[in-house]
């Protein structure tokens, strides 16, 4: 069990940069949590892979921590992605009635084409693009969380994944964090 009745309830917004992992110890070339991180007893509420970046959540609250992570909340995740090429309305469509991918068929999404986020920062190492090929963004939410799964989808329908920001995390959002920094989200309830 992760909260002590005597510990208040505590949740932190984290704008994860690319290269870290949803741990705080390292792992080979990826860095840990605890570089940016120094909470005691915060655990990390659902993951975000090391080559993505955007919103993590961690919180000392239990229920809270599944109330996020568990599928079964179908609580919204909000992802910019930037991909190779410009979809059209025909894989925007595919993408808002479902995918269907080796894992089986996925929840229908909302999608929609977005000009690049605004006050976006640079990542490090930079997006690796093509002279000849365009790129752009997609705003795709989702409500479950396969492994790897928004990567999957942009390929299915042929736009591949270059980056992918997640957002926001239900009412939680990015909002005034710089990458690599956090900040209390408030009073968890």
């Amino acid at each position: 069990m992760i909260q002590h009745s005597a510990v208040a309830s505590r949740l932190i917004r984290f704008n994860k940069p690319y290269g870290v992992l949803s741990q705080f110890t390292e792992e080979g070339a990826w860095r840990g949590l605890k570089e940016f991180i120094d909470v005691p007893d915060v655990y990390v509420a659902g993951r975000l892979d090391a080559d993505s970046e955007g919103l993590l959540l961690l919180t000392n609250d239990g229920k809270l921590q599944a109330r996020i992570a568990d599928p079964r909340f179908k609580m919204d995740k909000t992802y910019w992605v930037q991909v190779e090429g410009i979809p059209d309305e025909t894989a925007l469509a595919a993408l808002r009635q479902g995918v269907m991918l080796k894992d089986g068929l996925t929840r229908p999404a909302r999608a929609r084409l977005i000009e690049p986020p605004p006050h976006m920062w640079e990542r490090d190492p930079p997006v690796r693009t093509r002279k000849t090929i365009p790129t752009s963004w997609i705003e795709l939410v989702i409500k479950e969380g396969r492994n790897r799964q928004v990567r999957r989808m942009t390929a299915a329908v042929g736009f591949p994944t270059l980056r992918l920001i997640r957002s926001a995390i239900g009412p939680y959002t990015l909002d005034g964090l710089s990458s690599g920094m956090w900040m209390d989200a408030g009073t968890a309830r």
